[in-house]
């Protein structure tokens, strides 16, 4: 089992993150992000997408993302900023914790500006990973394993409770 730690802190609004403000702004910056704002079918205050920043920095790769700022309410727009913690890997094995840290947090919160990297996910492509979320996540679960969503068992449980439903 691979365990990648993740250390969040926000939130930062647009302004902060164009201006540089409030966030490390060193040339290895790098990290995972989630946006929060409003959705015209899920509400406000929602989760509406997570990213990743590698070889450049999270600001930068945020402010390449223009669309957040025409969101209905793009003042309460909130940016969380994830950094790995813990044993400092190589750059190759970083940006393959980061990668797949990325596609598991998508897959197990869905959110709705990642529909595309929703689908593309792969039980392959995650290697029996564990995601510890750690400081302020926002409304990332603070555990999360890709064993309890792909494994087979969870098929068998639900097997089990299918066949003791019919009596």
């Amino acid at each position: 089992m691979k365990e990648v730690s993740i250390w969040w802190e926000g939130p930062f609004s647009l302004e902060d993150i164009k201006n540089k403000t409030k966030i490390n702004d060193s040339d290895t910056d790098y990290g995972i992000y989630q946006i929060y704002g409003t959705h015209p079918v899920y509400g406000s205050d929602v989760l509406l997408y997570i990213g990743k920043a590698v070889k450049q920095t999270l600001a930068d790769r945020i402010n390449q993302e223009k669309h957040w700022w025409y969101n209905q309410n793009s003042s309460k727009v909130e940016i969380y900023a994830g950094r790995l913690i813990g044993k400092t890997p190589t750059e190759n094995e970083w940006d393959l914790m980061i990668g797949e840290a990325e596609q598991l947090l998508i897959y197990a919160h869905r959110p709705a500006h990642n529909s595309s990297n929703i689908n593309s996910v792969k039980e392959e492509n995650l290697s029996k990973l564990h995601i510890l979320n750690w400081g302020d996540h926002k409304n990332l679960l603070p555990e999360i394993s890709s064993n309890r969503i792909f494994d087979e068992t969870k098929d068998r449980i639900e097997e089990y409770f299918n066949l003791n439903d019919c009596c």
